[in-house]
């Protein structure tokens, strides 16, 4: 009967504990994977960041914030943009960023994500405005980089690395587009005129150069006269030729 009380009271006292740890000691251990770190604030201070692995917390004493540290991938809303030589362009662009100090991206930023969405769409706007509509379309690493650049330094405090920027689409009006499309239009026929007048001068350059070696031997024009022939009666046709010595009429050409 001694046997059976103890083990009940030993049992009042095990169940208890049982929860009491159930309770306790997920709030005093936490794993963190190898990307993820923990800021630890006890009682409101700042302890540093702590990870990967295991970590023992202290309840009710310890916070923790658990920050990743891969890289996020956000997309900047479409923006309305008119460029420098007055073209209204609706843009859009892709941010990729990731977290480099993780004490830093809690303590000196409320909400990193969207402050680093926030400066990305102001600088879209303030960049593009500064380029002209060629410029935008075809110097896109150029922007790219710029805009890498500059978000970088902004959220550089923040504890921000702005990895690559990204304009990914360019929406222009659609009487831009049809300008553009006359402008090119316009310019493969001017492409065109200049490649068929240099193909005239080339062969009127040929044309001279043959006229100056015939005249230095006569016969050369008789025997490509003869050619033309052979090459007009091997066409089949009905036509006849009668060859006439072209030194006939040189008594004529004389007089004249």
């Amino acid at each position: 009967m001694d046997l059976i009380t103890k083990l009940l009271n030993l049992t009042a006292w095990i169940i208890p504990a049982v929860i009491i740890a159930g309770i306790v000691l997920p709030q005093m251990i936490r794993i963190l994977r190898e990307y993820e770190r923990g800021v630890i604030f006890r009682l409101g201070k700042l302890l540093g960041a702590k990870g990967p692995g295991l970590i023992f917390l202290i309840p009710v004493v310890d916070r923790m914030v658990k920050m990743d540290l891969r890289v996020v991938t956000i997309d900047v809303a479409r923006q309305e943009v008119m460029t420098r030589d007055n073209v209204p362009v609706t843009v859009d662009a892709v941010l990729y960023f990731r977290v480099v100090d993780p004490t830093a991206a809690v303590v000196k930023v409320e909400n990193f994500w969207k402050a680093t969405s926030l400066i990305a769409q102001t600088t879209l706007r303030s960049v593009l405005g500064q380029a002209e509509l060629d410029e935008l379309l075809s110097q896109r690493d150029k922007i790219n980089h710029t805009l890498q650049e500059i978000i970088d330094r902004q959220t550089d405090p923040w504890g921000i690395k702005v990895t690559a920027v990204e304009v990914k689409d360019v929406a222009l009006p659609d009487s831009m587009k049809r300008a553009m499309a006359k402008q090119a239009e316009a310019e493969r026929e001017r492409r065109a005129k200049i490649v068929n007048a240099e193909g005239e001068f080339q062969a009127a350059e040929k044309m001279v150069q043959a006229a100056a070696l015939i005249s230095k031997e006569p016969i050369a024009l008789q025997l490509r006269y003869l050619q033309t022939m052979r090459e007009i009666s091997s066409e089949h046709n009905t036509t006849t030729f009668v060859p006439i010595p072209v030194d006939l009429f040189a008594p004529f050409l004389k007089k004249q």
